[in-house]
């Protein structure tokens, strides 16, 4: 996601599940992990029979964990089992009109489930079968907790239907550079924003950046209207009433909040990118003539970024301009958002938007995060890309950047915490961008421009479509580069203050300035 300039500025649990939560966060412990200490007292066990053994622990059906217990957002995701299948069916009807959903969630018990969870909020809520046989439901905060007519034996294959009308306006606020998030009206109909956590507004999921699955995408529109989603476009069937049924398949594993499901009036345009790669920019109808000089742009902007990261690591890619009020662009997998007043202005901000989110399809959607705090492996290169880019192209010089960036970097710690120490409510704000790009240009001062460019290829092809930390590029940097990078990367990562920066003895940060009370602080 783009951060532009601008101001900016209850987690539900009870008694003992909160408090295993708090444990497990505290010592780290995330996943199948968490699922075993949450054995809440409500759930009977099975008892041992005269003359037999009793189950072993794996075996006693209990709860799937409410989430995977990231320090940052220990609600998102789910535990107990891991998502197959994503498929979406949606009856689309006008825009800020419900209408008829179902998302069927193919998965794998990786435990012995009693019940479980999927990450959902708002809506109307049907009807769910698991394996085709009615469940029970409650619903708790975003949690829809599912309990089947049976326990499901770990290691299971199992298929969860949830029926629901879906509320096209759904949407929430951050004070950060995401602002608002989750469904976003337009004029005709829809594009989606669901990050960091809002595909749950959108359809049941397991919704964390690390907990990634294929898609099948059905969507139905009324005539004149095309509907798009990340991947390629399988079939596209008239109906006996005259509506549209679309069918796309992602063809890759994304993460909910890198999800696009886009109807409106629009023109799709294909092209070919280097090597061959299929193109496909998604453009409101009138808008084709005014945007094409900066969407052309996209085979240049590959190339260049290939030269630096290798090989663009998907199958397809195309820009979807948002003729939305939406103030950010987003890289949903695929298909980029970029709002359509980006294309409409100054080159130079329009390239670093374009340049930006496709970073991200390397470092973010290809390489994803493995927790939150990481957050910044993920906007740090998308930043650093862009200002490189920008720095060769008459845009501002990447030095100055970061010369203005280190000066603010203790105030950005302050208020909202080191690159990969970020505070809930700040983590889309100025220190993971700008602040984020920095920790990159410290490390290429450290070991020249040259090791670092075989650390950032070796980064995304080492961890090509898998999920990796910040302590996982800690230790494959010190690789490359034949040095122990530890104690220097971890003090720019952590901590209060500012590292000197190598190779600029004059660089200076400024002192920080406490936040009025009810301020918000930094920008986003």
């Amino acid at each position: 996601m783009t951060l532009t300039p601008r101001k900016n500025g209850s987690r539900r649990g009870g008694g003992r599940r909160r408090a295993v939560f708090a444990l497990a966060c505290a010592l780290g412990i995330t996943g199948g992990v968490v699922l075993a200490l949450d054995l809440s007292s409500d759930e009977p066990r099975t008892p041992a029979l005269p003359g037999h053994p009793a189950p072993s622990p794996s075996d006693v059906p209990s709860p799937g964990a409410p989430g995977i217990g990231d320090p940052l957002m220990p609600l998102d995701g789910n535990g107990g089992y891991t998502v197959r299948r994503y498929t979406l069916d949606f009856d689309w009807q006008a825009p800020r009109t419900p209408f008829a959903a179902a998302t069927t969630v193919s998965a794998t018990a990786t435990q012995s489930l009693s019940r479980f969870d999927l990450d959902f909020a708002g809506n109307t809520l049907r009807g769910v079968t698991v394996d085709g046989v009615p469940a029970r439901t409650a619903r708790a905060g975003d949690e829809l907790v599912v309990t089947p007519a049976r326990p499901i034996a770990r290691g299971r294959a199992f298929t969860v239907r949830v029926a629901y009308t879906a509320d096209p306006t759904l949407h929430r606020h951050r004070t950060d550079a995401i602002q608002d998030y989750g469904w976003v009206p337009t004029a005709d109909g829809t594009v989606l924003s669901p990050q960091p956590n809002g595909a749950r507004m959108i359809f049941p999921a397991d919704d964390h950046p690390s907990l990634r699955a294929p898609f099948t995408f059905h969507i139905t529109t009324p005539p004149g209207l095309t509907a798009v989603a990340n991947g390629r476009l399988v079939t596209r069937a008239p109906q006996r009433d005259g509506r549209v049924r679309w069918t796309y398949d992602s063809e890759h594993p994304v993460a909910p909040q890198l999800v696009q499901l886009a109807i409106g009036r629009f023109d799709v345009v294909d092209g070919t990118g280097p090597h061959g790669l299929p193109l496909r920019d998604v453009v409101p109808q009138g808008l084709v003539a005014e945007t094409r000089a900066y969407r052309a742009l996209t085979p240049d902007h590959l190339a260049w970024l290939e030269q630096r990261l290798g090989p663009y690591p998907f199958r397809r890619y195309g820009v979807l301009v948002g003729d939305t009020e939406l103030p950010v662009a987003l890289e949903t997998q695929s298909l980029s958002v970029v709002p359509s007043a980006d294309l409409l202005g100054d080159q130079v901000a329009a390239e670093r938007n374009l340049v930006h989110e496709l970073t991200h399809h390397w470092t973010g959607d290809s390489v994803a995060i493995r927790r939150w705090s990481d957050l910044w492996l993920s906007e740090g290169h998308a930043r650093f890309y862009e200002l490189l880019y920008a720095d060769t192209r008459g845009g501002p010089g990447l030095a100055d950047m970061m010369r203005s960036a280190y000066e603010q970097h203790d105030q950005w710690r302050h208020d909202d915490g080191a690159p990969a120490e970020p505070h809930e409510e700040g983590l889309f704000r100025q220190m993971r961008y700008d602040g984020s790009a920095l920790v990159l240009y410290a490390l290429r001062e450290k070991v020249g421009a040259a090791t670092f460019e075989r650390v950032e290829k070796a980064w995304v092809t080492t961890y090509r479509g898998r999920v990796a930390g910040t302590r996982d590029f800690v230790r494959l940097a010190s690789k490359v580069a034949g040095e122990d990078l530890t104690g220097f990367l971890t003090s720019w990562l952590y901590g209060s203050h500012a590292p000197p920066m190598p190779g600029h003895p004059d660089w200076r940060v400024d002192p920080v300035e406490p936040v009025e009370p009810g301020g918000e602080g930094g920008e986003g």
